[in-house]
């Protein structure tokens, strides 16, 4: 870990999802660290009003995750406008909160593993070998706090988020020593759109969109491996690394914190989801490959 505070004055960041929520906020709190932003969207219109409302020469760039043609082309115009990579931060994600994962329809699985996943390898094997080529940067993957706990009625969304929790660890190993770090974010709840709908749940606290982009911004600073926001999420993960499952599963089930999504609201989520469901192509097909 990092001694020193970094400064981030003059770096040049990638946000995909970069329109709303989280990564609008990492947007902004990068922007007010001097770092020079290209966020990535597949809503032109919204994306350049935000560039435009963050100013000091942030950029709003097309991007479709799932399709890593997209996502290289994305990347490529970030450097041709701002100079070479530093910072890459995969945002972009689905939550889809619906029947019990065998009712759950073929489309709407594929969805959110096209974007969750697949948005975030065709990133990592986009984004990887620049910064490796340089010896430095950041890789900064958005998990969630259902990387670590599965919920009832989001079947699909923690599987995938428990991926990125994976596949941010084992990037983080194998890039070890080349100058090149790696963070996983892992937030709970957060007061943004993905999360409209929920209603207050003893043991599960509501953040920020802020609050995550400080965490971020902190990581950036001094490195490290993870960043839970709230310290009842990284004790939370200390419980379920050393209590017995039975034990720590009946502790979730006092605070009712595992059915955190079956008493959303459909029609405050309905706006939510009907964009999302959209935001992507759905496939059962790898992602497009470049030549």
């Amino acid at each position: 870990m990092a001694t020193r505070s970094t400064d981030l004055t003059g770096c040049v960041a990638a946000i995909t999802g970069g329109t709303r929520g989280i990564g609008k906020a990492t947007a902004a709190a990068f922007v007010r660290e001097g770092i020079r932003v290209a966020i990535g969207g597949r809503d032109m219109e919204t994306a350049q009003r935000v560039a435009k409302e963050l100013g000091h020469g942030t950029i709003a760039l097309p991007l479709e995750t799932s399709d890593r043609a997209s996502v290289k082309a994305f990347l490529d115009e970030t450097e041709r406008q701002l100079g070479p990579l530093d910072i890459v931060v995969h945002n972009a994600g689905i939550m889809i909160v619906g029947p019990p994962a065998w009712d759950e329809d073929d489309r709407t699985t594929a969805r959110q593993i096209d974007v969750n996943i697949y948005g975030v390898i065709n990133g990592v094997k986009e984004a990887v070998p620049r910064l490796l080529s340089r010896k430095r940067g950041h890789i900064v993957n958005i998990a969630s706090g259902a990387g670590k706990i599965g919920f009832a009625r989001g079947v699909t969304y923690s599987g995938s988020k428990h991926f990125i929790v994976g596949m941010t660890e084992s990037l983080r190993s194998e890039l070890r020593g080349t100058g090149v770090e790696v963070t996983c974010v892992t937030p709970g709840i957060v007061n943004t759109e993905l999360a409209s709908g929920h209603r207050p749940t003893r043991g599960v606290r509501v953040v920020e969109a802020e609050d995550v982009a400080k965490g971020i911004v902190a990581a950036l600073r001094r490195p490290r491996a993870e960043v839970s926001v709230r310290a009842e999420l990284s004790l939370t993960s200390r419980a379920r690394a050393l209590l017995p499952y039975n034990v720590f599963e009946a502790l979730l089930r006092a605070t009712n914190a595992k059915n955190v999504m079956r008493g959303v609201d459909p029609d405050a989520r309905a706006a939510y989801e009907t964009r999302a469901q959209h935001q992507a192509p759905a496939s059962n097909e790898p992602p497009t490959k470049t030549p």
